[in-house]
């Protein structure tokens, strides 16, 4: 019997949210732990892969039990090993909350401080953050756990693989002696053990069998194109499968729009789905796509939670989603029910390092494969129209009607112009190699396969890359700066992993860096939000000059060029000794 979430004992305005995010039933490890939740306060250990609803699953309980504004201290915290994770968590809590006016705060290392201060003065009732900044807050005075009721570990595997288990200890002594804690873990090594058994209490485990995300019935594969070349890239793969029945996945919701419309108006039958559509406009969709009537579903990753189709030849991430967890979740839609699919991937030359990580997280290998020219294009379709019409050949029933005529056209005329001439009705841009536009090469030295390494640093090396924005930074070597330091400076202080730094230039007094442009607007956007909440920048950033003559740039930022130093967390001492960023412990 299939049970369903009214089944496990959820208030109806809980309900109504599900209905509304629609989700259609509920996975195994939600069957299996909602109604323990919301029965009892025993402690859960529940040992699920990643991706089979674990957050849905705490994230339901707490928008069913928490009384919003019950106090300005938070009812229930949340920890998980990443801010990507800590900020999707925040953003699925949030989206199942309903008309529930519960307040939700993600707060992670590279957020401004200040701000995180802010909300958590004026009340919050849930917390979401990374172990390093949740203890940063508790050391500093600025969170309190004495009133949680609910303590929820996530992914914590994997923050022991990132060295966070004292901190999680270290946090625990501060929380309310009777909570509930939840501990979510995809595996189970001894350490996770042993912090089950000193801080949960007669401690019930769950574990799950179903819900397999990652599997070898899927292809995972990834082209790499320049941004300007995805939507023609994109065309240009479902073209050439054989069967196409699928969700592209964007990352925006205007991206959805504009990659449905441009796809539907080449003759696809496509839909987008995203937030904004209505839940009647949704359900139509639904009942389309799973009756095929629409075969391609343009859709973002909160969108496409509970869509439940087993039969998906190709899942397309157009758009690389936001951490791994995502991904996992994305592929996971095709290769179901005992049957093959592929999981597809588009990337510009930049993301090359994120695509490894995915890579890691589904325990598979994502192999490369090249965008088909305009020749292979023609050649492909042509390969295709012959077995097409060899099918259609094949059903003899109803020809009768039309034998007649097509012996008229062949006595009049030849039947090798005939059939040229109805192809070339016909078929005559899909088989004209000129009608494809040009998908540039991507830069050369970044065909690097995932696994390897993408890139070397050096203090020197020419122009920026493509699809890259320039930084200018106020620190230099006086100060003490070194490519390390400035990697762990743009992580901790603005909230960009190092990875994403291409090329540093280090000088006397100032250096460069080279980031994509989505992580470029990240680092300025932080920094100019620390100076509005009145937060003391110590590095300051800027878009750098295509004249890259030192000249044109301030020496001072309004204060004397020699007490201007790499950034180390808090302002220099006065005695002006050097060193550069020191920073804190990576969250």
């Amino acid at each position: 019997m299939t049970l369903t979430f009214k089944d496990l004992g959820l208030s109806q305005s809980v309900l109504d949210a599900i209905t509304k995010k629609g989700f259609e039933e509920p996975t195994e490890i939600q069957t299996k732990t909602i109604p323990l939740l919301l029965e009892s306060k025993q402690d859960v250990i529940a040992q699920a892969q990643t991706g089979t609803g674990k957050t849905a699953t705490f994230g339901l309980v707490f928008t069913d039990r928490l009384i919003p504004g019950k106090s300005k201290a938070p009812q229930a915290i949340v920890l998980a090993p990443t801010r990507e994770l800590a900020v999707q968590v925040a953003e699925e809590i949030n989206s199942l909350k309903g008309d529930k006016p519960l307040k939700v705060v993600p707060i992670y290392g590279g957020q401004s401080w200040s701000l995180q201060q802010k909300h958590l003065r004026g009340g919050v009732d849930i917390v979401v953050g990374t172990p390093g900044r949740v203890q940063e807050h508790l050391d500093r005075g600025t969170l309190k756990l004495d009133e949680v009721e609910y303590f929820v570990l996530d992914e914590a595997d994997e923050m022991l693989n990132m060295g966070f288990v004292e901190d999680i200890e270290k946090i625990l002594e501060h929380v309310n002696p009777n909570r509930q804690v939840l501990l979510f873990s995809a595996t189970m090594p001894s350490r996770i053990a042993n912090l089950a058994k000193k801080y949960m209490r007669n401690a019930v485990t769950i574990k799950t069998e179903k819900d397999r995300i990652a599997n070898n019935a899927v292809d995972q594969i990834y082209f790499e194109v320049l941004q300007r070349d995805k939507f023609e890239a994109l065309c240009r793969i479902i073209d050439v499968e054989e069967e196409f029945y699928g969700i592209i996945f964007c990352r925006t919701k205007i991206e959805c729009d504009q990659v449905s419309k441009q796809l539907s108006d080449r003759g696809y039958r496509a839909a987008a789905m995203h937030g904004d559509v209505s839940q009647d406009l949704r359900e139509r969709m639904l009942r389309s796509f799973k009756r095929k009537e629409t075969e391609v579903l343009v859709a973002t990753d909160v969108a496409a939670r509970g869509i439940d189709v087993n039969d998906l030849t190709h899942v397309i991430n157009y758009s690389l989603p936001q951490n791994s967890e995502s991904y996992v979740h994305r592929i996971g839609r095709t290769g179901r029910a005992g049957k093959d699919g592929k999981a597809i991937t588009l990337i510009t030359p930049s993301e090359f390092r994120k695509l490894r990580s995915f890579e890691y997280a589904a325990k598979a290998e994502i192999t490369k494969q090249a965008i088909p020219n305009s020749q292979e294009m023609v050649r492909l379709k042509k390969l295709k129209l012959l077995k097409e019409l060899d099918e259609i050949s094949a059903d003899q029933a109803g020809l009768t009607a039309y034998e007649d005529l097509a012996i008229e056209l062949f006595e009049e005329k030849n039947p090798l112009t005939i059939i040229a001439s109805l192809l070339k009705h016909s078929f005559s841009k899909e088989l004209d190699e000129k009608a494809y536009k040009q998908i540039a090469d991507t830069p050369k030295g970044r065909n690097t396969p995932v696994g390897g390494r993408a890139n070397t640093r050096s203090q020197s090396r020419g122009p920026s890359e493509f699809g890259t924005t320039r930084l200018f930074l106020t620190t230099g070597r006086k100060d003490g700066a070194n490519p390390g330091k400035i990697l762990h400076m743009i992580d901790t202080e603005f909230g960009v992993p190092g990875d994403n730094v291409g090329r540093i230039d280090i000088m006397d007094s100032y250096s460069f860096i080279s980031v994509p442009m989505r992580e470029a607007e990240m680092i300025l956007d932080a920094f100019n939000n620390i100076k509005k909440e009145g937060g003391f920048a110590t590095v300051r950033v800027e878009r750098a000059s295509e004249d890259k003559n030192a000249d044109r740039y301030p020496k001072s930022n309004g204060r004397n060029s020699g007490k201007r130093g790499g950034h180390k967390g808090k302002p220099r001492s006065a005695n002006g000794e050097k060193g550069g960023y020191k920073g804190k412990k990576r969250d």
